[in-house]
């Protein structure tokens, strides 16, 4: 007996969660990630399915880097650094059908909720009795789009770097501009394909055909296939409020939202003369906007933020370049200097003003992706050559992202508090440094707020819980301390 309790003490001193030091063992997956892994075996062969599970595994579970040295090191196998590299740039597997699939995989998962939300909506209609035939209730979901720009100011020799704008530093800088659309609906979120734009200069350079980021946002619009029952509304920034891409969206049947620069121009009325003969001339949202008085404007609550206000004005106009629209003029001090404004266009006609207001902070959603995929999931912290590697490893964090959203979803409606998890400490300090900006997801105030990070949180404490027990259960059997820890550490 005091050999086995020796052994145990021993084994419980492997789990400290150090992913450098031990790796997690696959075998110890708890059953709901096994079954979401599992849902995706007939999309790869056998040896490149437990390569797909490696990499997920150590997505969810890595505490100090997602290069390919951390995500090998982070989970405890026989797969080498090389094989995990030739499957993310060699392997004859496709991440459009990946990511395909795991779109369908939540279409299938949203389906009864969307439809569970229009019954809601046809019960109301039939409260309200009235006359003639009520139109199809249809439960808006929200197309996300914008890009982001990964640093790599010193990979020289990877495949499509250009020189791209990053907000984050406030100038050009060498990396990769991953341009990305996100679907939403009934507070659910599920990443599309990730496309990596290449500058003319560096499309003409690799030999393949040059697309503009534009371009890139209209094929998005041409080839997403919503949800039955949803009526689609894209959202965009100032940069992608092009004519091409409203007349894509009106195309099929869109709705459109985009944020406009100042320097844009609507057309007003104003008296018949020489210069305006037909009573109305074009000018821009700037001067517009600073000859309105302040009775124009409205005090409203920010949808996401009730104790935020801003003054919003809203008026049915042509935009220049544009079709007919609402525009959307938001200060958040009318004592503010007309240059802090910010401009909008909606073809959403019928909408309020607190409706245009939801578009126009739901696109925010996208920002968060980005700040989570960084933060948690590494889609930035890379070290890839090829771009058939680079769009793989892409596709794969936002299958991680998928599952840990649906474990969001889930804590948020059980309204599990973060105080109840039996979290270990050491999991909480290393996960805090990466995690430092924990977005808040402002739904029906009715669910708990949960967000990604805890959600990342939950499913590593869940693990480690099996990792024990693991351990116990080979500590009690006999197997010898030396096999365990060459298993850990092969």
């Amino acid at each position: 007996m005091r050999r086995t309790f020796n052994c145990y003490s021993y084994l419980l001193n492997l789990t400290d969660i150090s992913s450098r030091s031990h790796p997690h063992p696959i075998v110890c997956l708890d059953e709901r990630l096994r079954k979401y892994l599992q849902s995706f075996h007939a999309l790869f062969s056998q040896p490149q399915f437990e390569h797909f599970v490696t990499v997920l595994v150590a997505l969810l579970m890595s505490l100090e880097g997602q290069t390919l040295s951390h995500l090998h090191r982070a989970v405890a196998g026989k797969k080498s650094l090389s094989s995990i590299s030739r499957f993310l740039s060699q392997a004859p597997w496709s991440h459009q059908d990946v990511i395909k699939y795991n779109f369908s995989r939540f279409c299938h998962m949203m389906n009864p909720k969307i439809e569970q939300e229009r019954q809601k909506v046809k019960d109301q209609q039939k409260k309200l009795k009235r006359r003639g035939r009520r139109k199809e209730p249809l439960v808006t979901g929200y197309l996300i789009g914008d890009d982001s720009t990964m640093s790599k100011t010193k990979g020289v020799k990877m495949q499509g770097l250009g020189r791209h704008h990053s907000t984050t530093y406030g100038k050009r800088i060498i990396g990769h501009s991953l341009v990305q659309c996100l679907y939403t609906v009934l507070g659910r979120f599920c990443p599309l394909e990730p496309f990596l734009y290449r500058q003319k200069k560096t499309a003409e350079k690799e030999g393949v055909q040059f697309l503009s980021k534009i371009d890139i946002m209209i094929q998005y619009i041409q080839n997403f296939t919503p949800p039955d029952g949803t009526l689609t509304h894209m959202l965009l920034d100032s940069w992608y409020s092009a004519k091409k891409i409203w007349k894509a969206a009106r195309d099929r049947g869109f709705l459109i939202t985009t944020g406009l620069k100042c320097n844009r121009s609507l057309r007003i009325f104003c008296d018949i003369t020489p210069e305006t003969p037909k009573g109305w001339k074009w000018q821009s949202l700037s001067e517009y906007a600073a000859s309105l008085p302040k009775n124009a404007y409205q005090l409203y609550s920010w949808p996401r933020n009730p104790q935020r206000k801003v003054w919003v004005h809203i008026v049915d106009t042509h935009v220049k370049t544009l079709y007919r629209c609402k525009l959307i003029i938001i200060r958040h001090n009318l004592d503010d200097p007309i240059k802090d404004a910010r401009y909008f266009a909606t073809s959403d006609l019928d909408a309020n003003a607190q409706r245009c207001l939801e578009h126009i902070s739901a696109r925010w959603d996208i920002e968060v992706l980005f700040e989570d995929g960084k933060g948690l999931l590494g889609i930035d912290r890379y070290q890839l050559m090829t771009t058939t590697a680079l769009l793989r490893y892409w596709t794969l964090c936002w299958i991680a992202f998928s599952y840990l959203e649906e474990i969001r979803d889930e804590l948020k409606h059980q309204k599990v508090s973060e105080n109840d998890w039996p979290i270990n400490n050491k999991i909480n300090e290393k996960l805090e440094e990466k995690d430092k900006i924990d977005h808040m997801i402002y739904e029906d105030s009715k669910d708990l707020h949960a967000t990604l990070g805890q959600a990342k949180r939950f499913v590593q404490e869940t693990h480690h819980k099996l990792f024990l027990a693991w351990i116990y259960k080979k500590a009690f059997s006999g197997t010898p301390v030396e096999d365990l820890h060459a298993f850990l550490l092969a």
